[in-house]
């Protein structure tokens, strides 16, 4: 859809698109991998977008929220596979980040999401619990790039040097198999005897899902909530602040 990029983009992935499994946008990733170690190059930047962790609500006929979460995690955990074999590997850092965590919230707040590191030089094992941001990711992509700061925001935010190590280990990663199976699917509301799930099925379905992030978004993480929680797990009202949805 942007023309600047165009002449480097593959048109042919497919993008936001909730009935297509992000194993097939492995596939793809993995399928260009072979073309690029045949060549011998690789890009000095690759963005990937595997958006099935959105999830299509409890929707009829769509795959439940667990089994999109599933498929979107062993789809992470295959491309990051495949490039830790490859021959790129030893000159490589892959960062993996929710886009936003969409108001969701954890067992503490819902102002924090979790990213990734796979690398070389990234410290294996570990969790580090230093505080960044998104705008951290872009300063550290930046930095390994040696690209100056876009504007003040990832010109003043940190980079993620608590991540990284200065001695590689190039022991490659193996992808984990998948507990949920991917194709368990959402039943009709008709079926659901439970009031709250049976009404918040009914609500998936006319819920948007075929633009980026058009769902109100309390509304979907109520339905998400209760779809893995069950009915009588009360919402965790504290844990967000509603402000203005703008992404409509």
């Amino acid at each position: 859809m942007i023309e600047s990029i165009r002449p480097f983009s593959p048109t042919n992935y497919v993008g936001w698109e909730m009935s297509v499994p992000d194993g097939y946008r492995a596939d793809f990733i993995l399928r260009e991998l072979k073309e690029f170690e045949a060549k011998g190059e690789f890009p000095q930047l690759v963005i990937i977008c595997l958006p099935n962790d959105h999830t299509s609500g409890t929707s009829r006929n769509c795959p439940t929220p667990a089994a999109t979460v599933a498929d979107n995690d062993l789809a992470f955990g295959r491309i990051v596979e495949g490039l830790s074999h490859s021959r790129f590997w030893k000159d490589m850092v892959i960062l993996g980040i929710e886009d936003d965590p969409q108001n969701g919230f954890d067992h503490v707040s819902g102002y924090r999401t979790t990213a990734y590191v796979a690398s070389p030089y990234a410290r294996r094992g570990v969790r580090v619990s230093t505080q960044y941001n998104t705008t951290s990711v872009l300063r550290t992509i930046g930095q390994i790039l040696g690209l100056p700061p876009m504007n003040q925001f990832d010109a003043s935010a940190t980079p993620m040097f608590d991540c990284f190590t200065d001695t590689p280990d190039l022991t490659p990663f193996v992808a984990v198999p998948n507990q949920v199976p991917l194709d368990e699917m959402n039943p009709d509301p008709k079926a659901i005897r439970d009031p709250l799930l049976r009404r918040n099925a009914v609500v998936s379905g006319r819920l948007n899902f075929r633009r980026v992030d058009a769902c109100p978004e309390d509304v979907l993480n109520r339905i998400l909530w209760h779809a893995m929680k069950g009915s009588d797990a009360p919402y965790p009202q504290w844990a967000v602040t509603l402000v203005p949805d703008d992404d409509d």
